[in-house]
């Protein structure tokens, strides 16, 4: 059987990475982002004749809009065997200067994004599956100007926590992933000036920041049939950034 994976935030930088593993996997993938011109150059480098992929524009924070990519993913392939939401934010302020805008935003684009994914991804899972949501090690670690996003993603490691419950079973296993800063175009703001980036680089104890390819691999892994026994689990892929101190 060939599995079909439906990936949310499928053009950003971790997500790309991702979807070019599975693909090379034989994987179907029902793909959906924000952007339709970056969801089409993604596809087209994958398969231009779209044998084994969909895509879909979507915005993630409207629910409706998630139902219906899960709906067009089953439609397609028949059913949903892993999903992966990586819609996100990157918002670093303290807490005093953060307006309601702002926190709304955040738990929006990141807690609401994920809830709405795992709900429909469970409904399209017949036989068990694999869900894997974005955390982030500001969970893990207290780190300045980070309460907003901490606060969304700190949801999204207890909704984990309670779903790998829920769906135990239904063989639906339900895990998230927590990295350190990833060079992505979500982080330019931080990785594209060198004195942030060198003192970003300082903080991992292995020495560097994330890399896509990275946070991907790991994905994939939770993806896998063959970890099936693995659920109920927030992954810190950090450099070491949450529970070692080198120096």
């Amino acid at each position: 059987m060939t599995p079909t994976y439906a990936i949310i935030g499928a053009t950003g930088g971790i997500g790309s990475e991702l979807c070019r593993r599975l693909a090379d996997s034989g994987a179907n993938l029902m793909l959906g982002a924000r952007t339709p011109d970056r969801l089409d150059a993604l596809i087209r480098e994958l398969d231009g004749e779209r044998t084994r992929f969909e895509a879909m524009p979507l915005d993630a924070t409207q629910s409706a809009e998630v139902d219906r990519f899960f709906d067009q993913a089953v439609a397609r392939f028949g059913a949903v065997h892993g999903a992966v939401c990586l819609a996100g934010s990157i918002l670093l302020k303290p807490a005093h200067m953060t307006s309601d805008t702002e926190f709304a935003e955040t738990l929006a684009i990141n807690a609401n994004t994920a809830f709405y994914t795992l709900r429909a991804a469970v409904k399209s899972m017949d036989g068990g599956g694999s869900v894997v949501l974005a955390s982030t090690v500001a969970t893990r670690i207290g780190l300045i100007n980070h309460e907003a996003i901490a606060a969304a993603k700190g949801a999204i490691n207890g909704m984990v926590l309670a779903a790998a419950a829920t769906y135990a079973s239904k063989s639906i296993r339900v895990n998230a992933v927590a990295p350190g800063l990833v060079r992505t175009p979500l982080a330019a703001k931080l990785t594209s000036s060198e004195a942030s980036l060198k003192a970003s680089t300082a903080m991992h104890p292995l020495g560097r920041i994330g890399e896509p390819a990275d946070v991907a691999s790991l994905i994939a892994w939770l993806l896998d049939p063959a970890n099936s026994w693995i659920t109920g689990q927030i992954l810190g892929i950090d450099g070491g950034l949450s529970s070692v101190r080198a120096r």
